[in-house]
């Protein structure tokens, strides 16, 4: 028997209910997983995962969850408060990231280490410079008298797909950490599959909201 169109929205709105607290519950896990098995304070490089843990999971992820229509801790706030509360907590996490990355480099210097050597350290710089862009470029869009000859509409497309693009960065340079030897030494086996889904779960939340919220429907339009 096929489902009715109401009965398969409400479906729909409960698997995006489900996808959206598991994606809060799974950030705010694998960063505290991360930080207990770095144990900052143990060493300067100790600091570099938790910090961009903190960042790219945790931080970046509740701030466009923010946004999510379904699972935003903030639905009581208006457009407004919430996308205020949005570029806090992306400011939160560039500063960690930038922090994380400074730490990594002195780290580096001490031990005589080569910077950039690894894809995971590409990767890493890249997402934490495409955040610095994409907090610059929410200042338009809290401000749209910055760019008075630019439709807020097209501001809002295009900060949507290059935040995309910054969000999945992150997650790449978190699975290629993951590939490490710090990480490699100390989480293994089944351990460590659960660990790399973390990211890719988170991903994939953000990916259907930010097609659903904006990409597909502009795509859709006359």
């Amino acid at each position: 028997m096929a489902l009715t169109v109401e009965t398969e929205s409400h479906i729909y709105r409960v698997l995006r209910t489900a996808s959206g607290a598991a994606a809060h519950l799974v950030a705010l896990g694998f960063t505290i997983f991360v930080t207990v098995l770095a144990r900052p304070g143990t060493s300067l490089f100790s600091w570099h995962p938790v910090l961009m843990s903190l960042a790219f999971s945790f931080l970046m992820t509740e701030a466009l969850l923010v946004f999510s229509p379904e699972s935003s801790l903030l639905r009581s706030l208006s457009r407004k408060g919430r996308a205020r509360c949005h570029w806090v907590l992306q400011l939160l996490a560039l500063l960690c990231a930038l922090l994380g990355l400074g730490l990594v480099i002195l780290h580096k210097e001490q031990q005589s280490k080569a910077h950039l050597a690894t894809w995971h350290g590409r990767a890493g710089l890249l997402a934490v410079l495409w955040a610095g862009l994409q907090c610059s470029g929410g200042l338009g869009l809290l401000y749209p008298k910055l760019l008075p000859r630019w439709p807020l509409a097209k501001l809002k497309l295009y900060h949507a797909t290059s935040g995309l693009v910054c969000y999945l960065l992150g997650s790449a340079s978190l699975l290629l950490g993951m590939c490490s030897l710090w990480f490699t030494a100390t989480v293994t086996g089944g351990a460590w599959y659960l660990a790399v889904l973390c990211p890719v779960l988170t991903s994939l939340v953000i990916m259907n909201q930010v097609s659903n919220a904006y990409l597909y429907r502009k795509r859709i339009q006359p």
